[in-house]
C-alpha cells in the first residue's frame, strides 16, 4: 500500500472538492492511503510537493487547483510557471499527477472537475499511480 498525498491550491473550494473526490476515489480503489494537504495557491503546489517529497513520508503526489483565466497576464504566469514547476519535479523522478486545471471560465472548470464528467481528479491519481508504478518497475 502506497501513501499518496494530494497538495491542493484552495482558491475555488467547489472545483477543488469536485477534483479530490474524483483523485480520491481513484487512489482508494487501488487499495492506497491518502492524505490532503491545503496550499494557497498553485504556485505553492510545486514548493509543498518538494518539500513533502524530501519527507520521505509518500510515494506519489497529485497536484490539485484551478487557474481560471482573468483580465491580466498573471493566468499565464501562474499556469505556465507551477506546470514547469510540477515537471521538473517529475523529471528528477519523483511521482506526480498533474490535475491544476487551467480554463476560460467557471463552465470549463465544472465541466473538468466533475467527477461525472471530465474527472480530470481521477484522471491526475490515475498519472501519479502510473509513474510510481514506473518508478517500481525502474527500481528507481
Amino acid at each position: 500500500m502506497a501513501k499518496i498525498l494530494i497538495v491542493e491550491a484552495r482558491f475555488y473550494e467547489n472545483f477543488n472538492d469536485m477534483l479530490i473526490a474524483g483523485a480520491r476515489a481513484v487512489i482508494e480503489a487501488a487499495g492506497h492511503e491518502v492524505e490532503v494537504l491545503t496550499v494557497p495557491g498553485a504556485l505553492e503546489v510545486p514548493g509543498a510537493i518538494a518539500l513533502a517529497a524530501e519527507s520521505g513520508e509518500y510515494d506519489a503526489f497529485v497536484a490539485i487547483g484551478v487557474v481560471i483565466r482573468g483580465e491580466t497576464y498573471h493566468f499565464e504566469i501562474v499556469a505556465g510557471e507551477s506546470a514547469r514547476a510540477i515537471m521538473a519535479l517529475t523529471m528528477d523522478g519523483i511521482a506526480i499527477g498533474n490535475g491544476i486545471l487551467t480554463v476560460e471560465n467557471d463552465a470549463q472548470a465544472l465541466v473538468r472537475a466533475d467527477p461525472a464528467q471530465k474527472d480530470k481528479g481521477g484522471e491526475a491519481a490515475k498519472a501519479a499511480l502510473a509513474l510510481l508504478s514506473l518508478a517500481a518497475r525502474f527500481d528507481a
